[in-house]
């Protein structure tokens, strides 16, 4: 299950570094990189090392997988960060990267795979406006 079978173009707003494009349903990860957001992915967008925080400021998605809700719990992040990794694409996100390489000095990490990985296992996310 994926949360938008369609792909469609849409635009991102990136604080800092303006408006990038994406297709509905891309990793975000890519997109920000793809988009020049020097974004970190040190684990590979594999959820393992939260390196790809990104805060929301509008559109957040209401789903998360499991992945990145065990990760952020783990490294006490729910509710303060998202997983760039973690995330597809959708209408209406307004973002701010947390760790960039430029910020940091590390090196951005191995690219992340097209799919989000591991194989994702959707949930709600604390706080959702779906969660009931």
């Amino acid at each position: 299950m994926t949360q938008s079978s369609s792909e469609q173009a849409l635009r991102i707003q990136v604080e800092g570094y303006g408006e990038i494009t994406a297709q509905e349903g891309e990793r975000l990860v890519l997109a920000l990189e793809r988009g020049g957001v020097d974004i970190l992915h040190r684990c590979g967008g594999v959820a393992r090392c939260t390196t790809c925080r990104v805060e929301f400021l509008e559109g957040e998605p209401d789903l998360m997988t499991a992945a990145e809700y065990d990760k952020l719990t783990e490294k006490e992040l729910l509710n303060v960060a998202r997983l760039s990794c973690q995330i597809e694409c959708a209408p209406e996100m307004r973002l701010r990267p947390l760790q960039t390489v430029s910020s940091s000095g590390l090196e951005a990490g191995k690219t992340p795979a097209e799919a989000i990985a591991p194989g994702p296992v959707w949930t709600t996310r604390p706080g959702a406006s779906t969660e009931g």
